[in-house]
């Protein structure tokens, strides 16, 4: 049978679940340059709608999404502000340090900046943890999770997929904001 998500074939389910054996992890993490300390992407087989599927999970610290969700509102107000801005493309020079933006990229940068530093000041961005299915992705279901922890690892990963497959995930429903921080000076 020919399945148009890979992600729900027994078949692709199958080789997963015994390349986590030979890893002795609950997990596969997908290699990319996004990944870091507050993003991880990553595949876990999981049950839905009881049957087994591969979740294609993003999951990353509460302080990334507050910070996202800073610049997509920065960048909203920024485009009506400035009719002709579609993003500010930064670019390289030959050294692989980024050439100045040019005056108008400037001038809405500068603007955009100035908007996260009010809206942090003003507290308008809250967010709280939560867990998102999108059960209509290209590969098994959709997974983008926020966690209130500092630093995404293995062992956060493992318990958040242990968790999850258990029906023990426990979210924190409090409303957080942060600040950013500032760069102290050195003398």
């Amino acid at each position: 049978m020919e399945y148009r998500n890979e992600g729900f074939s027994p078949e692709t389910i199958a080789n997963l679940r015994k390349e986590l054996e030979q890893s002795g992890k609950s997990f596969k993490i997908v290699p990319s340059e996004d990944n870091s300390a507050e993003f991880v992407n990553f595949y876990f087989i999981g049950k839905y709608e009881g049957r087994d599927v591969i979740y294609d999970a993003a999951l990353y610290t509460l302080r990334l999404h507050y910070q996202s969700e800073l610049f997509e509102l920065a960048e909203h107000e920024a485009a009506k502000k400035f009719p002709d801005y579609h993003g500010i493309s930064y670019e390289e020079d030959e050294n692989g340090n980024l050439k100045p933006l040019k005056a108008d990229e400037e001038e809405v940068g500068l603007f955009i900046t100035e908007l996260i530093m009010e809206m942090e000041e003003e507290e308008t961005v809250k967010v709280q943890e939560f867990v998102d299915l999108d059960t209509h992705h290209d590969y098994g279901i959709g997974l983008d999770a926020a966690l209130n922890l500092d630093s995404i690892d293995e062992s956060v990963i493992h318990k958040f997929v242990s968790e999850f497959n258990k029906d023990s995930l426990r979210l924190d429903d409090t409303f957080y904001t942060f600040q950013s921080e500032e760069e102290e000076d050195e003398i």
